[in-house]
């Protein structure tokens, strides 16, 4: 079993999914979206289950610094701007095999251990 989780060292969110997984002990992989942005395509697998505007912190510094507060756009477009501007997802993203999560979702990822 191998969690990919998908933040920044900053977010203490992610901080906190990252000890989550390891006090578990289950293996973590870490992709740190200040040195590698998330692909399109993976951004599209949270946003099939949870919708675009799931994934969209709207109190983010950099969504407020880019002014889209009144934004409208389509799913995808808001995806491809996520893809470019990560400053502005919600974070962190965990992902194992089809299974997502959006944030701090500790019972969510408490019943992925849990599964057989």
């Amino acid at each position: 079993m191998e969690v990919q989780i998908f933040g920044v060292q900053k977010s203490a969110d992610t901080r906190k999914a990252l000890r989550f997984f390891a006090e578990r002990r289950v293996k973590t992989h870490f992709v740190d979206l200040t040195k590698r942005a998330a692909a399109l395509g993976e951004l599209r697998r949270f946003a099939q289950k949870f919708g675009a505007a799931a994934l969209i912190d709207r109190e983010s510094r950099r969504f407020l610094d880019l002014g889209l507060q009144l934004a409208s756009r389509s799913d995808d477009r808001w995806l491809e701007l996520l893809a470019e501007e990560p400053g502005m997802l919600r974070l962190p993203l965990a992902r194992l095999k089809q299974r997502v999560t959006i944030g701090l979702a500790e019972e969510e990822w408490t019943k992925w251990l849990d599964a057989p």
